[in-house]
């Protein structure tokens, strides 16, 4: 490796090998909390469901990342998604079967599936 386009390259090729998509001009980012509480709560089917649901989809503003801790450790796993111009949504308690349902309902047609939220969750 010898220049910065090279590393560029590599690491486009490694996330997509990951199956994440890392855009900086996406629109709306959906973070999986992937520390190891999120690991061993379930976090990983559902950061693959996610991934694979875009690319079903063929959404291409939209980018599937994940992070570390989010801090809430007793909801996990945690799913947040940022939409530009809107306040973040924290779904929590996620499992692979109810993506589907986020990525048709708040990510395609804008609406926050509450039942699916932290504020739901508190109550």
């Amino acid at each position: 490796m010898k220049t910065l386009e090279e590393l560029k390259a590599l690491k486009a090729k490694a996330l997509q090998n990951m199956g994440i998509r890392d855009d900086q001009a996406a629109t709306t980012r959906i973070v999986v909390g992937m520390a190891t509480c999120g690991i061993a709560a379930g976090a990983r089917p559902v950061l693959t469901a996610f991934t694979e649901e875009v690319a079903k989809r063929q959404l291409q503003d939209v980018a599937v990342s994940q992070t570390g801790c989010i801090g809430i450790c007793q909801y996990e796993p945690v799913v947040e998604v940022f939409r530009t111009g809107e306040e973040k949504v924290t779904y929590v308690k996620m499992t692979a079967d109810k993506v589907a349902r986020i990525v048709a309902e708040h990510i395609v047609n804008g609406n926050v599936v509450t039942e699916y939220t932290i504020g739901a969750c508190t109550k």
